[in-house]
């Protein structure tokens, strides 16, 4: 079962006006002030933490008890589990998925670097396909034919609904505490944020019919990279997007990226937590409106 989009997340709590607004501002490229930004913000949160799977936003509308929601999922994680062992009877596929967290935590840019195997791509590719997970693959040679180098031995897996990413993430505990949720929900947890809305931009590309590529630039020494997280095509060309949780100023990655395939550039894209601006040829985009890329 797919997961609800976020403006069917907001349908499903009885909102119709923020979507509307959010386009309109977006297409006019218009920030929305703090104060305005600060409740997008907090309202988005709440998505990524209850999910948009049907039984899990139920059980927010019935309770209004994250703790409730988060037992709700760890219920499907568990179907998931189940149905992994279909695919494969090793395990394989459900370690997978349980330790998606901590792959992209560690920004790792292929999942169990080196595997190429066959039995591996296969398992991959069935996960895929039971939409539980999104994989983005790395696009080699990165033009506006993105599947045209895709390379299938490097690729990055995400949970296809972030509600499932964050049980995910403090499936250590006995249940994810309400304290946990409160401070996510409101941008008090001491830790570094990233993955999570990495994990849940790429759901919501998925959503709206992108497939997912990224590409990494190895650094003059070799040792480390850049990395554009995601590339949207556009125009024949293709768009850079990067994704910061935190600090904002610094985009090396993009800068990289932009610099050395200039011809093929149409937007720049920065998506973030804070309001909608544009500079330097920079489009700063709030994470709640990666909907209209």
């Amino acid at each position: 079962m797919f997961p609800m989009d976020y403006e069917e997340f907001r349908w499903a709590l009885g909102d119709t006006a923020t979507i509307p607004l959010l386009r309109n501002a977006f297409d006019k490229r218009i920030s929305l002030g703090d104060a305005v930004h600060r409740r997008m913000m907090r309202d988005f949160r709440l998505y990524m933490l209850v999910g948009g799977m049907p039984q899990a936003v139920s059980a927010y509308i019935k309770t209004n008890n994250l703790s409730a929601v988060d037992l709700v999922k760890r219920d499907i994680i568990s179907l998931y589990e189940e149905d992994f062992r279909k695919i494969d009877e090793s395990g394989k596929a459900s370690a997978m998925f349980d330790a998606i967290p901590a792959q992209l935590s560690k920004n790792l840019s292929r999942f169990h670097a080196g595997e190429k195997t066959e039995k591996t791509a296969d398992i991959v590719k069935a996960m895929e396909e039971s939409m539980t997970t999104n994989i983005a693959y790395h696009a080699n040679d990165p033009n506006a034919g993105l599947a045209l180098t895709k390379d299938n031995g490097k690729y990055k897996m995400y949970t296809a609904d972030t509600g499932l990413f964050v049980t995910l993430a403090f499936k250590d505990k006995d249940f994810t505490e309400n304290i946990i949720y409160e401070k996510l929900l409101n941008d008090k947890l001491n830790t570094n944020l990233g993955y999570v809305y990495e994990n849940v931009i790429a759901q919501m590309l998925r959503s709206t019919g992108k497939q997912l590529f990224y590409h990494t630039i190895p650094f003059a020494e070799g040792k480390k990279y850049y990395e554009i997280d995601f590339l949207i095509p556009e125009q024949h060309k293709v768009s850079p997007i990067e994704v910061k949780s935190s600090g904002y100023k610094a985009h090396a990655s993009l800068d990289a990226f932009c610099e050395k395939y200039s011809g093929r550039i149409f937007h720049k894209y920065l998506l973030y937590t804070k309001d909608l601006r544009r500079e330097n040829g920079i489009d700063y985009i709030p994470v709640y409106m990666t909907m209209f890329l």
